[in-house]
């Protein structure tokens, strides 16, 4: 269903995570996760003015967040440390790695989100922003079952509380 009081023009310069956030916006999350729809959504994404190799890398970063659900994940002990490769270390600030850590200490992820985020992340070929972490944080956990709880807390901080503190 699309929504009428969200500003859906995109920007000039399009990447990947403005679709998504334009899609996470705009419809609701079987509309834009069911792979039956990506066809109607493709033509509705172009209209809109997002480029083609956009929408594309798009759903595809959608289907990676889907194979990822499906992989099971081995974790340490709760409280464990979560230590990040150089990789990692590269593309993702302080902030955002701050980020991830306050949204785990207030348990709105769990060691299983954290590490789809990170990994969703990755997976992004712009540049990585607190603003841009927000947001996958947003998708993965709309993807993740169970969570409902844990996406309305991070939805009001997100939209209602801005910035978390340092």
């Amino acid at each position: 269903m699309l929504r009428t009081d969200v500003d859906t023009r995109p920007a000039m310069k399009e990447t990947v995570l403005d679709v998504l956030m334009y899609l996470f916006e705009n419809y609701q999350h079987g509309e834009f996760s069911d792979t039956d729809n990506q066809a109607s959504l493709r033509d509705e994404l172009a209209a809109a003015g997002f480029p083609a190799d956009e929408v594309s890398h798009a759903f595809a970063w959608l289907d990676g967040l889907t194979d990822q659900r499906q992989r099971p994940l081995v974790f340490g002990p709760a409280g464990s440390l979560r230590v990040f490769a150089r990789q990692e270390l590269a593309r993702l600030t302080a902030d955002c790695r701050g980020f991830l850590l306050y949204l785990e200490q207030l348990g709105i992820l769990d060691g299983t989100a954290r590490e789809v985020v990170i990994d969703r992340l990755m997976a992004i070929e712009d540049e990585i922003d607190l603003e841009r972490v927000k947001w996958v944080c947003l998708l993965v956990l709309v993807n993740q079952p169970d969570a409902e709880e844990a996406f309305e807390h991070l939805e009001d901080l997100v939209y209602y509380q801005g910035d978390f503190v340092h």
